[in-house]
C-alpha cells in the first residue's frame, strides 16, 4: 500500500509541473519582459514571478497598453488614476459591482446601455443637471417603477 502511494505521488510530479507549466503560458517570468516593460512594472520587480498567472497576464496587457498610449493619452490615464485614488473605498466598489454588472448583461443590452450613456454625455451639462434634478425630485416609488419597468423591458 505505501509503495502504491509513493509510486502515484512520484507520477503526479511531473503531471503538476507540466499543469503549472500550462497555467503559465502567456505568463512571462520577469527576465523574458522587454526592457520597456520592465520599466513600467518596475514597481512589481520582486515579487512579479510569484503573482498568479492570471494577474501577470493582466498586469502586462496593461503595460503594453500604456507603451502604445500618446504622451496625451498617457496624461489623460493619470489623471483618471488620481481621481480614481481620491475616491472613498466605498464609492470605488460600487464602481466596481455596476462595472461587473455591466459586463456579465448580454451584449445587446450591454451596446442598448452604453449608447444611452453616450447619449447623456453628449448632452450640454445644463441639461444633464436638469435630467439629475427632475429625477431626484421623482418620488422613490416611481424611480422605483420607473428602474423595474426598464429592467422588464430588457428581458
Amino acid at each position: 500500500m505505501r509503495r502504491r502511494r509513493l509510486l502515484a505521488a512520484l507520477l503526479a510530479l511531473p503531471l503538476a509541473a507540466l499543469a503549472r507549466a500550462h497555467a503559465e503560458e502567456g505568463a512571462p517570468r520577469w527576465e523574458a519582459l522587454t526592457d520597456a516593460e520592465r520599466r513600467v512594472l518596475a514597481r512589481l520587480r520582486g515579487r512579479w514571478d510569484t503573482l498568479p498567472p492570471e494577474r501577470r497576464r493582466r498586469l502586462l496587457a496593461g503595460a503594453r497598453r500604456w507603451l502604445r498610449m500618446s504622451p496625451a493619452e498617457r496624461a489623460r490615464a493619470r489623471r483618471q488614476l488620481e481621481r480614481w485614488r481620491r475616491l472613498p473605498p466605498e464609492r470605488r466598489r460600487l464602481i466596481r459591482e455596476r462595472f461587473r454588472r455591466l459586463r456579465r448583461l448580454p451584449p445587446e443590452e450591454r451596446r442598448r446601455l452604453l449608447r444611452r450613456y453616450r447619449w447623456y454625455r453628449s448632452l450640454p451639462p445644463e441639461r444633464r443637471r436638469e435630467l439629475r434634478r427632475r429625477w431626484r425630485e421623482l418620488p422613490r416609488e416611481r424611480r422605483r417603477a420607473l428602474r423595474r419597468g426598464a429592467r422588464h423591458r430588457r428581458r
